[in-house]
Protein backbone atom coordinates (compact mmCIF):
# COMPACT_ATOMS: atom_id res chain seq x y z
CA UNK A 1 0.00 0.00 0.00
CA UNK A 2 3.23 2.82 0.24
CA UNK A 3 2.98 3.70 -2.95
CA UNK A 4 -0.68 4.54 -2.89
CA UNK A 5 -0.58 6.38 0.47
CA UNK A 6 2.88 8.26 -1.23
CA UNK A 7 0.30 8.59 -4.58
CA UNK A 8 -2.45 10.44 -1.95
CA UNK A 9 0.05 12.54 -0.23
CA UNK A 10 0.83 14.49 -3.17
CA UNK A 11 -2.56 17.02 -3.41
CA UNK A 12 -1.20 17.94 0.45
CA UNK A 13 1.84 19.25 -0.92
CA UNK A 14 0.65 22.00 -3.13
CA UNK A 15 -2.01 23.62 -0.75
CA UNK A 16 0.85 26.06 0.17
CA UNK A 17 1.53 26.49 -3.21
CA UNK A 18 -1.69 27.52 -3.93
CA UNK A 19 -2.16 30.21 -1.18
CA UNK A 20 1.65 31.37 -2.58
CA UNK A 21 0.04 31.34 -6.40
CA UNK A 22 -2.88 33.61 -5.53
CA UNK A 23 -0.97 35.76 -3.45
CA UNK A 24 0.82 36.54 -6.59
CA UNK A 25 -1.72 36.47 -9.45
CA UNK A 26 -3.64 39.00 -7.21
CA UNK A 27 -0.56 41.57 -7.02
CA UNK A 28 -0.10 41.09 -10.55
CA UNK A 29 -3.55 41.89 -11.58
CA UNK A 30 -3.74 44.92 -9.30
CA UNK A 31 -0.43 46.58 -10.39
CA UNK A 32 -0.96 45.54 -14.22
CA UNK A 33 -4.59 48.07 -13.92
CA UNK A 34 -3.05 49.74 -11.80
CA UNK A 35 -2.92 53.59 -13.23
CA UNK A 36 -1.23 57.05 -11.95
CA UNK A 37 -4.79 58.47 -12.66
CA UNK A 38 -6.94 58.16 -9.16
CA UNK A 39 -10.01 57.78 -10.97
CA UNK A 40 -9.57 55.55 -13.88
CA UNK A 41 -7.40 53.50 -12.08
CA UNK A 42 -8.60 49.77 -12.00
CA UNK A 43 -7.73 48.28 -8.57
CA UNK A 44 -11.09 47.50 -7.09
CA UNK A 45 -12.09 45.58 -10.65
CA UNK A 46 -8.62 44.18 -10.71
CA UNK A 47 -9.56 42.62 -7.28
CA UNK A 48 -12.59 41.67 -8.08
CA UNK A 49 -11.92 39.53 -11.01
CA UNK A 50 -9.57 37.24 -8.87
CA UNK A 51 -11.93 36.49 -6.89
CA UNK A 52 -14.65 36.03 -9.71
CA UNK A 53 -12.61 33.28 -10.09
CA UNK A 54 -11.94 32.19 -6.86
CA UNK A 55 -15.80 31.94 -6.55
CA UNK A 56 -15.98 29.86 -9.62
CA UNK A 57 -13.32 27.37 -8.27
CA UNK A 58 -15.52 26.92 -5.17
CA UNK A 59 -19.04 26.53 -7.11
CA UNK A 60 -17.28 24.38 -9.61
CA UNK A 61 -15.77 21.97 -6.83
CA UNK A 62 -18.87 22.19 -4.70
CA UNK A 63 -21.50 21.41 -7.59
CA UNK A 64 -19.27 18.10 -8.45
CA UNK A 65 -18.62 16.86 -5.15
CA UNK A 66 -22.23 17.47 -4.12
CA UNK A 67 -22.92 15.11 -6.73
CA UNK A 68 -20.77 12.78 -5.93
CA UNK A 69 -17.96 13.26 -8.84
CA UNK A 70 -14.67 11.53 -7.28
CA UNK A 71 -11.98 14.20 -6.61
CA UNK A 72 -8.86 12.52 -8.00
CA UNK A 73 -5.23 13.89 -7.22
CA UNK A 74 -5.15 15.20 -11.24
CA UNK A 75 -7.86 17.32 -10.49
CA UNK A 76 -5.71 19.33 -7.61
CA UNK A 77 -4.12 21.45 -10.31
CA UNK A 78 -7.31 22.70 -11.96
CA UNK A 79 -7.42 26.08 -9.41
CA UNK A 80 -4.20 27.11 -11.14
CA UNK A 81 -5.41 26.69 -14.99
CA UNK A 82 -8.84 28.36 -13.83
CA UNK A 83 -7.22 31.36 -12.17
CA UNK A 84 -5.27 32.37 -15.13
CA UNK A 85 -8.33 31.91 -17.37
CA UNK A 86 -10.38 34.01 -15.01
CA UNK A 87 -7.70 36.93 -15.20
CA UNK A 88 -7.37 36.79 -19.13
CA UNK A 89 -11.74 37.21 -19.37
CA UNK A 90 -10.95 40.05 -17.33
CA UNK A 91 -8.20 41.78 -18.75
CA UNK A 92 -10.32 41.83 -21.91
CA UNK A 93 -13.44 43.68 -20.16
CA UNK A 94 -11.19 46.34 -18.91
CA UNK A 95 -9.22 47.13 -22.23
CA UNK A 96 -12.62 47.44 -24.31
CA UNK A 97 -14.14 49.19 -21.07
CA UNK A 98 -11.21 51.70 -21.61
CA UNK A 99 -11.58 52.23 -25.58
CA UNK A 100 -15.49 53.38 -24.22
CA UNK A 101 -16.26 56.78 -24.66
CA UNK A 102 -15.22 58.55 -20.81
CA UNK A 103 -19.12 61.33 -21.19
CA UNK A 104 -21.05 58.32 -22.11
CA UNK A 105 -23.08 56.94 -19.21
CA UNK A 106 -22.52 53.71 -17.62
CA UNK A 107 -24.91 51.34 -18.95
CA UNK A 108 -23.90 52.76 -22.39
CA UNK A 109 -20.47 52.23 -21.58
CA UNK A 110 -20.84 48.77 -20.30
CA UNK A 111 -23.17 47.54 -23.37
CA UNK A 112 -20.25 49.12 -25.24
CA UNK A 113 -17.52 46.84 -23.39
CA UNK A 114 -19.60 43.48 -24.08
CA UNK A 115 -20.60 44.20 -27.24
CA UNK A 116 -16.65 44.00 -27.93
CA UNK A 117 -15.56 41.87 -25.55
CA UNK A 118 -18.50 39.28 -25.21
CA UNK A 119 -17.76 37.35 -28.01
CA UNK A 120 -14.33 37.02 -27.66
CA UNK A 121 -14.46 35.66 -24.16
CA UNK A 122 -17.12 33.69 -25.12
CA UNK A 123 -15.20 31.69 -28.37
CA UNK A 124 -12.39 31.15 -25.72
CA UNK A 125 -14.65 29.86 -22.89
CA UNK A 126 -16.70 28.03 -25.28
CA UNK A 127 -13.49 26.40 -27.06
CA UNK A 128 -11.56 26.01 -23.14
CA UNK A 129 -14.95 24.26 -21.72
CA UNK A 130 -15.31 22.67 -24.96
CA UNK A 131 -11.75 20.80 -25.19
CA UNK A 132 -12.01 20.02 -21.10
CA UNK A 133 -15.72 18.26 -21.53
CA UNK A 134 -14.41 16.82 -24.76
CA UNK A 135 -11.58 15.24 -22.74
CA UNK A 136 -14.14 13.44 -20.67
CA UNK A 137 -14.64 10.87 -23.76
CA UNK A 138 -11.00 9.14 -22.94
CA UNK A 139 -10.42 6.22 -20.89
CA UNK A 140 -8.22 7.19 -18.44
CA UNK A 141 -10.69 8.22 -15.12
CA UNK A 142 -7.81 10.73 -14.08
CA UNK A 143 -8.38 12.72 -17.08
CA UNK A 144 -11.87 12.48 -16.80
CA UNK A 145 -11.91 13.62 -13.57
CA UNK A 146 -9.49 16.57 -14.38
CA UNK A 147 -11.17 17.82 -17.66
CA UNK A 148 -14.59 17.48 -15.69
CA UNK A 149 -13.89 19.33 -12.88
CA UNK A 150 -11.90 22.02 -14.83
CA UNK A 151 -14.44 22.38 -17.70
CA UNK A 152 -17.13 23.22 -14.85
CA UNK A 153 -15.34 25.92 -13.10
CA UNK A 154 -14.39 27.34 -16.27
CA UNK A 155 -18.42 27.64 -16.97
CA UNK A 156 -18.72 29.01 -13.42
CA UNK A 157 -16.12 31.28 -14.18
CA UNK A 158 -17.41 32.88 -17.55
CA UNK A 159 -21.01 33.12 -15.87
CA UNK A 160 -19.45 34.89 -12.87
CA UNK A 161 -17.40 37.32 -15.34
CA UNK A 162 -20.24 38.63 -17.29
CA UNK A 163 -22.14 39.21 -14.24
CA UNK A 164 -20.75 39.63 -10.72
CA UNK A 165 -17.27 41.39 -13.05
CA UNK A 166 -19.81 43.27 -14.82
CA UNK A 167 -21.57 44.86 -11.92
CA UNK A 168 -18.45 45.30 -10.59
CA UNK A 169 -17.30 47.58 -13.51
CA UNK A 170 -20.59 48.86 -13.41
CA UNK A 171 -20.27 50.47 -9.84
CA UNK A 172 -16.68 51.58 -10.66
CA UNK A 173 -17.74 52.95 -13.95
CA UNK A 174 -20.31 55.15 -11.60
CA UNK A 175 -17.50 56.12 -9.34
CA UNK A 176 -15.11 57.26 -12.22
CA UNK A 177 -18.40 59.16 -13.80
CA UNK A 178 -18.41 61.42 -10.37
CA UNK A 179 -14.80 61.90 -10.21
CA UNK A 180 -13.95 60.15 -7.28
CA UNK A 181 -10.85 58.49 -5.66
CA UNK A 182 -10.53 55.03 -5.96
CA UNK A 183 -9.90 54.62 -2.04
CA UNK A 184 -11.67 57.32 -0.26
CA UNK A 185 -14.24 57.71 -2.88
CA UNK A 186 -14.19 61.58 -2.11
CA UNK A 187 -14.65 63.81 -4.88
CA UNK A 188 -11.19 65.26 -6.61
CA UNK A 189 -10.05 68.02 -8.88
CA UNK A 190 -8.94 66.97 -12.70
CA UNK A 191 -5.92 69.23 -11.64
CA UNK A 192 -4.29 71.04 -8.63
CA UNK A 193 -4.01 74.51 -8.31
CA UNK A 194 -0.02 75.49 -8.69
CA UNK A 195 2.09 75.18 -5.63
CA UNK A 196 0.75 72.27 -4.39
CA UNK A 197 3.61 69.67 -3.80
CA UNK A 198 3.85 66.65 -6.37
CA UNK A 199 2.81 64.43 -3.73
CA UNK A 200 -0.38 66.15 -3.76
CA UNK A 201 -0.86 65.95 -7.69
CA UNK A 202 0.07 62.36 -7.27
CA UNK A 203 -2.52 61.14 -4.62
CA UNK A 204 -5.24 63.53 -5.01
CA UNK A 205 -5.88 64.41 -8.29
CA UNK A 206 -7.99 62.31 -11.53
CA UNK A 207 -10.14 62.09 -14.02
CA UNK A 208 -8.34 62.89 -17.00
CA UNK A 209 -9.01 61.24 -20.36
CA UNK A 210 -8.52 62.03 -24.33
CA UNK A 211 -9.69 65.50 -25.56
CA UNK A 212 -9.30 63.98 -28.89
CA UNK A 213 -10.93 60.56 -28.85
CA UNK A 214 -13.26 61.04 -25.82
CA UNK A 215 -11.92 57.63 -24.14
CA UNK A 216 -9.26 57.09 -21.54
CA UNK A 217 -6.18 57.64 -22.05
CA UNK A 218 -4.42 54.19 -23.35
CA UNK A 219 -1.67 52.32 -21.07
CA UNK A 220 2.19 52.71 -21.59
CA UNK A 221 2.43 48.62 -23.07
CA UNK A 222 -0.78 49.39 -25.16
CA UNK A 223 0.81 52.76 -27.09
CA UNK A 224 3.99 50.63 -27.48
CA UNK A 225 1.92 47.67 -29.31
CA UNK A 226 0.24 50.78 -31.80
CA UNK A 227 3.18 52.78 -32.45
CA UNK A 228 6.15 50.88 -32.25
CA UNK A 229 5.23 46.73 -32.25
CA UNK A 230 2.79 46.92 -34.57
CA UNK A 231 4.46 48.83 -37.30
CA UNK A 232 7.39 47.03 -36.43
CA UNK A 233 5.57 43.26 -37.23
CA UNK A 234 4.12 44.34 -40.42
CA UNK A 235 7.47 45.22 -42.36
CA UNK A 236 8.50 43.15 -45.26
CA UNK A 237 11.87 42.36 -43.86
CA UNK A 238 9.98 41.17 -40.36
CA UNK A 239 7.86 39.47 -42.04
CA UNK A 240 10.61 37.35 -43.55
CA UNK A 241 12.32 37.14 -40.52
CA UNK A 242 8.72 35.63 -39.04
CA UNK A 243 8.87 32.94 -41.57
CA UNK A 244 12.19 31.53 -40.98
CA UNK A 245 11.23 31.79 -37.41
CA UNK A 246 8.31 29.59 -37.72
CA UNK A 247 10.17 26.83 -39.98
CA UNK A 248 13.10 26.39 -37.88
CA UNK A 249 10.16 26.25 -35.15
CA UNK A 250 8.32 23.68 -36.72
CA UNK A 251 11.02 21.73 -37.92
CA UNK A 252 12.80 21.52 -33.47
CA UNK A 253 9.18 20.58 -33.20
CA UNK A 254 8.83 17.99 -35.46
CA UNK A 255 11.56 16.27 -34.07
CA UNK A 256 11.02 16.12 -30.86
CA UNK A 257 7.68 14.58 -31.64
CA UNK A 258 9.89 11.47 -32.97
CA UNK A 259 11.43 10.84 -30.00
CA UNK A 260 8.46 11.01 -27.70
CA UNK A 261 8.61 8.46 -25.32
CA UNK A 262 5.77 6.77 -23.83
CA UNK A 263 4.45 5.45 -20.31
CA UNK A 264 4.37 6.91 -16.62
CA UNK A 265 7.36 5.85 -14.45
CA UNK A 266 5.15 4.67 -11.19
CA UNK A 267 8.60 6.07 -9.02
CA UNK A 268 7.22 9.40 -10.36
CA UNK A 269 3.77 9.24 -8.34
CA UNK A 270 5.37 9.54 -5.11
CA UNK A 271 6.99 12.95 -3.46
CA UNK A 272 10.68 13.43 -3.90
CA UNK A 273 11.32 12.70 -0.80
CA UNK A 274 9.11 9.92 0.06
CA UNK A 275 10.66 6.61 1.79
CA UNK A 276 9.73 4.54 -1.61
CA UNK A 277 11.68 6.50 -4.21
CA UNK A 278 14.46 5.41 -2.05
CA UNK A 279 12.96 1.69 -2.28
CA UNK A 280 13.12 2.25 -5.72
CA UNK A 281 16.51 3.68 -6.46
CA UNK A 282 17.61 0.36 -4.29
CA UNK A 283 15.92 -2.00 -6.06
CA UNK A 284 16.97 -0.87 -10.07
CA UNK A 285 20.83 -1.02 -8.37
CA UNK A 286 20.86 -4.04 -7.01
CA UNK A 287 18.17 -6.16 -8.85
CA UNK A 288 17.78 -4.35 -11.80
CA UNK A 289 17.86 -7.80 -13.93
CA UNK A 290 14.65 -8.70 -11.98
CA UNK A 291 11.52 -6.78 -12.42
CA UNK A 292 8.12 -7.62 -10.89
CA UNK A 293 6.40 -11.01 -10.27
CA UNK A 294 2.89 -11.50 -12.05
CA UNK A 295 0.13 -13.40 -10.69
CA UNK A 296 -1.70 -15.90 -12.71
CA UNK A 297 -4.90 -17.07 -11.43
CA UNK A 298 -6.28 -20.22 -12.83
CA UNK A 299 -10.44 -19.05 -12.60
CA UNK A 300 -11.97 -22.42 -12.39
CA UNK A 301 -11.74 -25.58 -10.54
CA UNK A 302 -9.67 -28.19 -13.06
CA UNK A 303 -8.68 -31.50 -12.14
CA UNK A 304 -4.90 -31.27 -10.83
CA UNK A 305 -4.49 -34.46 -10.15
CA UNK A 306 -5.32 -35.39 -13.97
CA UNK A 307 -2.04 -36.03 -15.79
CA UNK A 308 -3.40 -34.72 -19.31
CA UNK A 309 -5.58 -31.42 -18.02
CA UNK A 310 -2.13 -30.87 -16.39
CA UNK A 311 -0.03 -31.41 -19.42
CA UNK A 312 -2.29 -28.42 -21.12
CA UNK A 313 -1.39 -26.46 -18.22
CA UNK A 314 2.31 -26.89 -18.67
CA UNK A 315 2.13 -26.23 -22.02
CA UNK A 316 0.52 -22.81 -20.91
CA UNK A 317 3.32 -22.53 -18.30
CA UNK A 318 5.53 -23.32 -21.44
CA UNK A 319 4.17 -20.77 -23.52
CA UNK A 320 5.06 -17.92 -20.56
CA UNK A 321 8.52 -19.04 -20.02
CA UNK A 322 9.28 -18.90 -23.93
CA UNK A 323 8.59 -15.55 -23.59
CA UNK A 324 11.41 -12.57 -24.11
CA UNK A 325 11.13 -10.69 -20.74
CA UNK A 326 10.31 -13.73 -18.30
CA UNK A 327 12.95 -16.08 -16.36
CA UNK A 328 10.79 -18.93 -14.59
CA UNK A 329 7.74 -19.72 -13.31
CA UNK A 330 7.12 -20.26 -9.41
CA UNK A 331 3.83 -22.84 -8.80
CA UNK A 332 2.18 -24.65 -5.79
CA UNK A 333 1.62 -27.25 -7.73
CA UNK A 334 5.06 -27.87 -9.05
CA UNK A 335 6.33 -28.67 -5.76
CA UNK A 336 3.35 -30.35 -4.12
CA UNK A 337 4.04 -33.00 -7.36
CA UNK A 338 7.77 -33.02 -6.82
CA UNK A 339 7.10 -33.36 -3.11
CA UNK A 340 4.97 -36.62 -3.83
CA UNK A 341 7.39 -37.89 -6.14
CA UNK A 342 9.85 -37.85 -2.70
CA UNK A 343 7.56 -39.93 -0.64
CA UNK A 344 6.43 -42.10 -2.54
CA UNK A 345 2.59 -40.57 -2.63
CA UNK A 346 0.50 -41.45 -5.37
CA UNK A 347 -1.86 -38.02 -5.71
CA UNK A 348 -3.29 -39.36 -9.87
CA UNK A 349 -7.11 -39.55 -8.11
CA UNK A 350 -8.50 -36.61 -6.43
CA UNK A 351 -9.37 -37.97 -2.76
CA UNK A 352 -5.64 -38.78 -2.66
CA UNK A 353 -4.43 -35.56 -3.80
CA UNK A 354 -7.02 -33.24 -1.43
CA UNK A 355 -5.80 -35.37 1.61
CA UNK A 356 -2.24 -35.12 0.70
CA UNK A 357 -2.20 -31.45 -0.08
CA UNK A 358 -3.37 -30.68 3.26
CA UNK A 359 -0.48 -32.48 4.72
CA UNK A 360 1.75 -30.43 1.84
CA UNK A 361 0.43 -27.11 3.16
CA UNK A 362 1.22 -27.62 7.06
CA UNK A 363 4.65 -28.45 5.98
CA UNK A 364 4.89 -25.35 3.02
CA UNK A 365 2.71 -22.77 4.48
CA UNK A 366 3.85 -20.11 1.95
CA UNK A 367 1.73 -21.88 -0.32
CA UNK A 368 -1.65 -21.42 1.64
CA UNK A 369 -2.73 -18.10 -0.08
CA UNK A 370 -2.68 -19.66 -3.07
CA UNK A 371 -4.95 -21.85 -3.31
CA UNK A 372 -9.14 -20.66 -2.52
CA UNK A 373 -10.86 -23.86 -1.68
CA UNK A 374 -14.50 -24.73 -0.89
CA UNK A 375 -15.67 -25.80 2.46
CA UNK A 376 -16.18 -29.14 0.81
CA UNK A 377 -12.56 -28.89 -0.11
CA UNK A 378 -12.74 -29.09 -3.79
CA UNK A 379 -9.83 -26.22 -5.13
CA UNK A 380 -12.20 -23.56 -6.64
CA UNK A 381 -9.30 -20.71 -7.93
CA UNK A 382 -5.70 -20.76 -7.43
CA UNK A 383 -2.53 -18.81 -8.15
CA UNK A 384 0.91 -19.19 -9.70
CA UNK A 385 3.74 -16.40 -10.51
CA UNK A 386 6.11 -15.77 -13.23
CA UNK A 387 9.20 -13.86 -12.31
CA UNK A 388 10.11 -10.92 -15.35
CA UNK A 389 13.32 -9.13 -16.11
CA UNK A 390 14.32 -5.78 -17.86
CA UNK A 391 12.07 -3.33 -16.56
CA UNK A 392 12.18 -1.76 -19.94
CA UNK A 393 10.04 -3.25 -22.30
CA UNK A 394 6.95 -3.40 -19.65
CA UNK A 395 4.06 -3.15 -22.09
CA UNK A 396 5.58 -5.95 -24.37
CA UNK A 397 6.08 -8.13 -21.05
CA UNK A 398 2.46 -7.22 -20.34
CA UNK A 399 1.09 -7.73 -23.66
CA UNK A 400 2.55 -10.63 -24.53
CA UNK A 401 1.41 -12.44 -20.95
CA UNK A 402 -2.00 -11.38 -21.71
CA UNK A 403 -1.94 -13.25 -25.09
CA UNK A 404 -0.08 -16.67 -23.30
CA UNK A 405 -3.23 -16.52 -20.92
CA UNK A 406 -5.76 -15.87 -23.61
CA UNK A 407 -4.31 -19.07 -26.12
CA UNK A 408 -4.36 -21.11 -23.03
CA UNK A 409 -7.58 -23.86 -22.91
CA UNK A 410 -7.57 -23.21 -19.10
CA UNK A 411 -8.92 -19.89 -18.36
CA UNK A 412 -6.54 -17.86 -17.03
CA UNK A 413 -6.08 -14.36 -15.94
CA UNK A 414 -2.58 -12.35 -15.51
CA UNK A 415 -2.43 -9.56 -12.91
CA UNK A 416 -0.23 -7.11 -11.21
CA UNK A 417 -0.90 -4.20 -9.43
CA UNK A 418 1.23 -2.14 -11.81
CA UNK A 419 -0.73 -3.07 -14.87
CA UNK A 420 -2.80 -0.27 -14.61
CA UNK A 421 -0.02 2.46 -14.95
CA UNK A 422 1.32 -0.43 -17.91
CA UNK A 423 -1.68 -0.01 -19.70
CA UNK A 424 -1.39 3.60 -20.88
CA UNK A 425 1.40 2.43 -22.91
CA UNK A 426 -0.62 0.45 -24.74
CA UNK A 427 -3.65 3.17 -25.82
CA UNK A 428 -1.98 6.55 -24.70
CA UNK A 429 -1.08 7.42 -28.23
CA UNK A 430 -4.50 6.35 -29.77
CA UNK A 431 -6.28 8.05 -26.82
CA UNK A 432 -4.69 11.36 -27.39
CA UNK A 433 -4.74 11.55 -30.87
CA UNK A 434 -8.50 10.36 -31.27
CA UNK A 435 -8.96 13.01 -28.65
CA UNK A 436 -7.45 15.88 -29.72
CA UNK A 437 -8.91 14.99 -33.67
CA UNK A 438 -11.84 15.09 -31.96
CA UNK A 439 -11.04 18.46 -30.15
CA UNK A 440 -9.71 20.19 -33.35
CA UNK A 441 -12.89 19.68 -35.44
CA UNK A 442 -15.15 20.60 -32.58
CA UNK A 443 -13.29 23.86 -32.35
CA UNK A 444 -13.45 24.31 -36.12
CA UNK A 445 -17.15 24.61 -35.99
CA UNK A 446 -16.95 26.99 -33.30
CA UNK A 447 -14.71 29.65 -34.98
CA UNK A 448 -16.81 28.92 -37.96
CA UNK A 449 -19.78 29.95 -36.24
CA UNK A 450 -18.58 32.48 -34.19
CA UNK A 451 -15.77 34.66 -36.43
CA UNK A 452 -17.30 36.24 -39.98
CA UNK A 453 -14.56 35.06 -41.80
CA UNK A 454 -14.13 31.18 -42.86
CA UNK A 455 -10.13 32.36 -43.73
CA UNK A 456 -9.53 33.53 -40.28
CA UNK A 457 -11.50 30.50 -38.77
CA UNK A 458 -8.78 28.17 -40.88
CA UNK A 459 -6.04 30.36 -39.37
CA UNK A 460 -7.32 29.83 -35.97
CA UNK A 461 -7.51 25.89 -36.24
CA UNK A 462 -4.08 26.24 -37.95
CA UNK A 463 -3.13 27.74 -34.57
CA UNK A 464 -4.06 25.07 -33.00
CA UNK A 465 -2.96 22.44 -34.68
CA UNK A 466 0.73 24.51 -34.64
CA UNK A 467 0.73 24.67 -31.20
CA UNK A 468 0.02 21.24 -30.51
CA UNK A 469 3.10 20.07 -32.52
CA UNK A 470 5.15 22.85 -30.70
CA UNK A 471 4.05 21.57 -27.33
CA UNK A 472 4.47 17.84 -27.79
CA UNK A 473 8.01 18.35 -29.52
CA UNK A 474 9.06 20.39 -27.07
CA UNK A 475 7.66 18.22 -24.12
CA UNK A 476 9.69 15.37 -25.23
CA UNK A 477 13.29 17.44 -25.32
CA UNK A 478 12.05 18.65 -21.66
CA UNK A 479 11.95 15.09 -20.29
CA UNK A 480 8.13 14.79 -20.00
CA UNK A 481 6.58 11.93 -21.16
CA UNK A 482 3.36 11.03 -23.24
CA UNK A 483 1.00 9.86 -20.24
CA UNK A 484 -2.07 10.85 -18.68
CA UNK A 485 -0.68 13.38 -16.62
CA UNK A 486 1.11 15.30 -20.08
CA UNK A 487 -2.12 14.41 -22.21
CA UNK A 488 -4.40 16.08 -19.45
CA UNK A 489 -2.30 19.47 -20.71
CA UNK A 490 -2.00 18.60 -24.24
CA UNK A 491 -5.94 18.94 -24.50
CA UNK A 492 -5.72 21.95 -22.55
CA UNK A 493 -3.35 23.47 -25.03
CA UNK A 494 -6.48 23.52 -27.41
CA UNK A 495 -7.90 26.04 -25.45
CA UNK A 496 -5.36 28.03 -24.41
CA UNK A 497 -3.90 28.03 -28.45
CA UNK A 498 -7.49 29.18 -29.19
CA UNK A 499 -7.18 31.68 -26.78
CA UNK A 500 -4.94 33.69 -27.74
CA UNK A 501 -5.37 33.43 -31.63
CA UNK A 502 -9.27 33.72 -31.20
CA UNK A 503 -9.00 37.35 -29.46
CA UNK A 504 -6.30 38.65 -32.48
CA UNK A 505 -8.06 36.97 -35.44
CA UNK A 506 -11.47 38.42 -34.02
CA UNK A 507 -10.37 41.78 -33.95
CA UNK A 508 -8.55 41.54 -36.88
CA UNK A 509 -12.02 40.62 -38.60
CA UNK A 510 -13.66 43.17 -37.16
CA UNK A 511 -11.55 46.17 -38.49
CA UNK A 512 -13.15 48.24 -41.09
CA UNK A 513 -9.41 48.75 -42.70
CA UNK A 514 -8.62 48.00 -45.81
CA UNK A 515 -5.13 47.58 -45.90
CA UNK A 516 -4.43 44.38 -44.37
CA UNK A 517 -1.55 45.87 -42.23
CA UNK A 518 -3.29 48.28 -40.69
CA UNK A 519 -5.56 46.21 -39.50
CA UNK A 520 -3.12 43.64 -38.14
CA UNK A 521 -1.91 46.97 -35.91
CA UNK A 522 -5.36 48.04 -35.20
CA UNK A 523 -5.72 44.14 -33.60
CA UNK A 524 -2.75 44.26 -32.02
CA UNK A 525 -2.90 47.61 -30.41
CA UNK A 526 -6.39 47.30 -29.15
CA UNK A 527 -5.20 43.25 -27.87
CA UNK A 528 -1.89 43.15 -27.47
CA UNK A 529 -1.35 43.96 -23.98
CA UNK A 530 -4.61 42.05 -22.27
CA UNK A 531 -2.99 38.84 -24.44
CA UNK A 532 0.32 39.79 -22.51
CA UNK A 533 -1.49 40.50 -19.19
CA UNK A 534 -3.57 37.29 -19.44
CA UNK A 535 -0.23 34.75 -20.56
CA UNK A 536 1.55 36.62 -17.68
CA UNK A 537 -1.00 35.61 -15.09
CA UNK A 538 -1.71 32.51 -16.25
CA UNK A 539 2.05 31.66 -16.06
CA UNK A 540 1.71 33.07 -12.84
CA UNK A 541 -1.03 31.04 -12.12
CA UNK A 542 1.07 28.11 -12.49
CA UNK A 543 5.29 29.02 -11.58
CA UNK A 544 4.98 28.06 -8.23
CA UNK A 545 4.56 24.16 -9.21
CA UNK A 546 7.58 24.54 -10.48
CA UNK A 547 8.57 24.26 -6.89
CA UNK A 548 6.80 20.95 -6.32
CA UNK A 549 8.00 18.02 -4.77
CA UNK A 550 5.85 16.27 -7.05
CA UNK A 551 6.24 14.98 -10.55
CA UNK A 552 2.90 15.13 -11.57
CA UNK A 553 2.32 19.05 -10.62
CA UNK A 554 5.89 20.15 -12.07
CA UNK A 555 4.61 18.09 -15.48
CA UNK A 556 1.51 20.22 -15.21
CA UNK A 557 4.02 23.27 -15.11
CA UNK A 558 6.21 22.26 -17.62
CA UNK A 559 3.49 21.84 -20.64
CA UNK A 560 1.60 24.92 -19.62
CA UNK A 561 4.68 27.12 -19.71
CA UNK A 562 4.92 25.56 -23.51
CA UNK A 563 1.61 26.00 -23.93
CA UNK A 564 1.24 29.46 -22.87
CA UNK A 565 4.65 30.46 -24.55
CA UNK A 566 3.83 29.23 -28.10
CA UNK A 567 0.18 30.41 -28.14
CA UNK A 568 1.54 34.10 -26.97
CA UNK A 569 4.05 33.45 -30.02
CA UNK A 570 1.00 32.63 -32.02
CA UNK A 571 -1.25 35.03 -30.84
CA UNK A 572 1.25 38.28 -31.02
CA UNK A 573 3.78 36.95 -34.12
CA UNK A 574 3.06 34.25 -36.39
CA UNK A 575 -0.60 35.08 -36.78
CA UNK A 576 -1.02 38.87 -36.95
CA UNK A 577 1.91 38.26 -39.74
CA UNK A 578 0.03 35.22 -41.87
CA UNK A 579 -2.64 37.46 -41.59
CA UNK A 580 -1.47 39.91 -43.77
CA UNK A 581 -0.37 37.38 -45.85
CA UNK A 582 -3.18 34.69 -46.68
CA UNK A 583 -6.28 36.23 -44.30
CA UNK A 584 -7.54 39.07 -47.37
CA UNK A 585 -10.11 38.02 -48.92
CA UNK A 586 -13.48 39.02 -49.75
CA UNK A 587 -14.75 36.94 -47.45
CA UNK A 588 -13.05 38.84 -44.71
Amino acid sequence: MSRQWEFEESPDSVISLFSITYTIVITFSIVSCLRMDNVRTKVWVATCGVIATGMAVLSGFGLLMMVGQPFVMTAASCPFLVLGIGIDDMFIMISCWQRTKVADSVPQRLAQTYQEAAISITITTLTDALALFLGCITTFGSVRSFCLYAGISICFCYLYNITFLGACMALNGQREGKNRHWFTCRKIPEDLPDGKSKASQICCIGGRFDQLTGNEESEFMSRIFEKNYGPFLTHKVTKSIVGVIYVAYLAVSVYGCTTLQEGLDISNLALDDSYINKYYDDESLHFSEYYYSAMVVIKEPIAYWDKEVMKKLDTCIADFENLTHVNNTLAWFNYYQEAANGMGLNISYEEAYQTNLIRFLNFSPIFREDINTSAAGVIQASRFFIQTLNRNSEDDTMTGLRKAAEKCPIGLMVYHPSFIYFDQYTVIVGNTIQTLLVAVVVMLVIALVLIPSPICSLWVVFAICSVIVGVTGFMALWDVSLDSISMINLIMSIGFSVDFSAHISYAFVSSNNADVNKRAMEALSQLGYPVVQGALSTILGVVALSFSKSYIFRTFFKVMFLVITFGVCHGLMFIPVFLTLFGACKCC
